[in-house]
């Protein structure tokens, strides 16, 4: 629970005095459950992102800028309708609980006066926006309507009365004293059952201290004066677990601690990296299972026409009837079910299953033709089976690149590959990016990732099949050098030589990053090919990422990640 009481007033009291008084200027809705008013302060505009996400609600002054919909969400433009040049009023939270309150002063159409309140619920999958008229108490509308089926007891629609959340059967932690304090209890979760507004960490946190009261009343200065220092917590793979407006003793020695300037800045860094790690993750569940579909029918298919081929290339035996049959003609007449005749190659005899309808000769013309339909089947499918091989690995790379994504636009860019490439149902009016290019003289326009070896030389990695073609064919010079993992789908890798002989550490160095961004990433003694770029070529027609090399030297490396490398600047 990031967003607990606490961490809440810290958050209206810092939000307060950024915007007291403002006026409102713009209002955008990113997202279906996020709102961001741009306001206008005597110090500069300020971005306040509220949002209801059950994954990221929070309230928190923001510096980005994020793309908005082409088409304006109905609540976004009854907000612009009823708060556009408003002047912010107050910021305050609703007792103790995880409520933000911000009062608005407006004009109505006839020229008076208003106020309304926009109540902000950060509850994780209960979070709310509402915008209330202050007068009636009435609801104007929220970000999500709460109607009798989702919930019986209170309902959140347009015209009905706003009632807060249903309050708890605890004590407000602004209202506790030390006796309340001292009594809740020896544990993190007793004290959580009997003090409100706390998060399990803060409750801990509470319960391990010697003066319950005194920190609180540490903890409560600190908000009021804005001198608290806000931390958060990261795991060992560094996605943020945890953030709050004091220290945590759980999490102070076994985990990775960031302190900010502001409480926003730690929500901005904790809720952005937690959203665009879950929101890769997502992407890269989605798209792998789209083209691991692909894979299963192509795998099926191989499957088939290797049985075909096979099938096809044990027909010798119907070349051998048709053979004997012509040879043993006189002896054989029409209607006979079954020829015995001399395979004159063993000398033994054999039994030929004949059609009574046809004449001798037609019987071995029928197996002639039989044969005939098998050696061209054999040529045809393995043709098929050729192509069908060559988009299993096509697909086999592009899978590899998916799982190896590490943000959402990444992962966007393969999908958008993919669409390119036929193998996805293009979304929306996004034109070819092939088309889009070639019509204004363009190029792929590749940013390949780029890392430097612990000896000082740049090496760049592609992060799909296009990327790889751009790297490979566009951005390296003829004298680079070029990895591949062998024979095992993976990103192209590039050495810039920039005129100098790349040392064996750089190759090695180089070699571990190839076998890090490939499907042998949890593998170790991975064989990866290195050759100059001008030793490598594209064969016409081939699919993106697909090349044909030769005078290449392999080399067996365990895959290294790159954030592992010995900076030269730190040696």
């Amino acid at each position: 629970m990031a967003f607990d009481g606490i961490v809440t007033e810290a958050a209206a009291r810092e939000i307060s005095e950024a915007i007291c008084l403002g006026k409102v200027d713009r209002i955008n809705q990113p997202s279906k459950e996020e709102l961001v008013l741009i306001i206008h302060t005597r110090n500069g505009n300020k971005r306040l992102l509220l949002s209801a996400d059950s994954a990221s609600a929070s309230a928190r002054l923001t510096e980005e800028n994020p793309e908005n919909p082409a088409e304006p969400y109905p609540f976004c433009m009854l907000m612009r309708k009823h708060l556009r040049g408003a002047r912010v009023v107050s910021v305050e939270q609703k007792d103790s609980e995880r409520i933000i309150e911000i009062v608005f002063e407006t004009l109505t159409e006839l020229g008076f006066t208003a106020r309304k309140r926009l109540i902000v619920e950060i509850m994780g999958k209960h979070s709310n926006i509402t915008l209330v008229d202050s007068e009636t108490g009435k609801i104007i509308d929220s970000i999500k309507r709460i109607t009798p089926d989702m919930d019986r007891v209170r309902q959140i629609l347009p015209g009905l009365t706003y009632n807060y959340p249903p309050a708890q059967d605890k004590i407000p932690y602004k209202e506790a004293t030390a006796e309340d304090l001292n009594r809740a209890g020896e544990t993190g979760r007793e004290v959580l059952k009997h003090i409100g507004g706390l998060s399990p960490a803060a409750a801990a946190e509470i319960a391990g201290a010697e003066n319950r009261k005194a920190l609180f009343d540490d903890v409560r200065e600190s908000i009021e004066n804005l001198t608290f220092c806000p931390r958060v917590y990261s795991d060992a793979a560094g996605k943020p677990v945890e953030f709050h407006v004091m220290p945590l003793s759980e999490y102070e020695d076994s985990h990775q601690v960031l302190t900010f300037d502001t409480l926003s800045h730690a929500a901005e860094y904790f809720f952005s990296k937690r959203q665009s790690t879950n929101r890769t993750q997502q992407r890269v569940n989605e798209l792998s299972r789209a083209v691991k579909t692909k894979l299963d029918k192509l795998y099926l298919k191989s499957k088939r026409l290797r049985e075909d081929i096979l099938k096809a290339e044990n027909s010798d035996d119907l070349r051998l009837y048709g053979e004997l049959l012509t040879a043993g003609i006189s002896q054989l007449k029409q209607g006979m079910t079954t020829a015995r005749v001399l395979n004159y190659y063993t000398g033994e005899m054999v039994d030929i299953p004949m059609d009574p309808r046809l004449s001798p000769a037609k019987n071995a013309q029928r197996y002639f033709k039989r044969y005939g339909k098998a050696m061209t089947a054999i040529k045809e499918k393995s043709t098929l089976l050729e192509g069908n091989e060559a988009q299993i690995e096509y697909l086999e790379s592009v899978l590899s690149h998916i799982e190896n994504s590490d943000s959402v636009s990444a992962v966007d860019e393969i999908r958008n590959e993919l669409e390119d490439t036929g193998y996805l149902r293009r979304r929306g009016k996004r034109k070819r990016q092939d088309n889009y290019a070639k019509k204004r003289g363009k190029r792929y326009r590749a940013t390949p990732r780029e890392f430097t070896t612990s000896d000082g030389f740049k090496v760049l990695v592609g992060k799909n099949n296009k990327e790889n073609d751009a790297l490979t064919f566009d951005i390296a010079a003829k004298t680079d050098y070029w990895l591949h993992t062998k024979d095992i789908p993976g990103s192209h890798v590039v050495i810039r030589t920039e005129g100098r002989e790349p040392s064996e550490t750089a190759i090695r160095e180089a070699a571990g990053i190839a076998a890090f961004y490939s499907k042998a990433r949890s593998s170790g003694n991975v064989p990866v090919d290195y050759v100059k770029i001008r030793f490598v070529k594209k064969p016409n027609g081939a699919l993106p990422g697909k090349v044909i090399f030769t005078n290449n030297r392999t080399v067996y490396v365990d895959p290294l990640d790159p954030e592992n490398i010995e900076k030269p600047e730190d040696k």
